[in-house]
């Protein structure tokens, strides 16, 4: 089965928040998907959490290592697609980038974002339960 991944699941697998053991037996033998900005989407946020201290300037760069050994199947999305839904919950572009990723692909989301769980049910999308 695809499933597809938003970005802090693949983080709080390789940070080893309380949710990791759980996202992998979920995922564990299925193919993760993401939209093509997964890469960027992940730099950005380790950048923002060593500006925050809640990442040392020594584990920066082992993390993202970490990050690029999980298997995954980049896609490009409809970006006009995403506006849509940007337009209709009023939540982020990069958000609705991984909503499309699932709606296109018709498979199921995993993630750790309350809100993105809420806006991916109402437009039918099928949530794998992390928390």
């Amino acid at each position: 089965m695809k499933i597809t991944a938003d970005t802090n699941t693949f983080l709080a697998v390789t940070l080893n928040e309380p949710e990791r053991d759980k996202i992998i037996k979920l995922t564990l033998g299925h193919d993760l998907i993401a939209p093509n900005i997964l890469p960027f989407e992940i730099g950005n946020t380790l950048s923002a959490m060593l500006k925050r201290n809640r990442l040392e300037h020594d584990e920066l760069l082992s993390v993202w290592d970490a990050t690029q050994q999980i298997p995954v199947d980049l896609r490009n999305i409809n970006i006009r697609d995403a506006l849509k839904i940007v337009s209709k919950f009023n939540i982020y572009a990069y958000d609705a980038y991984f909503l499309v990723c699932a709606i296109s692909l018709g498979c199921p989301l995993i993630t750790l974002d309350r809100r993105m769980i809420e806006v991916a049910q109402s437009l039918g999308i099928q949530i794998m339960e992390v928390i």
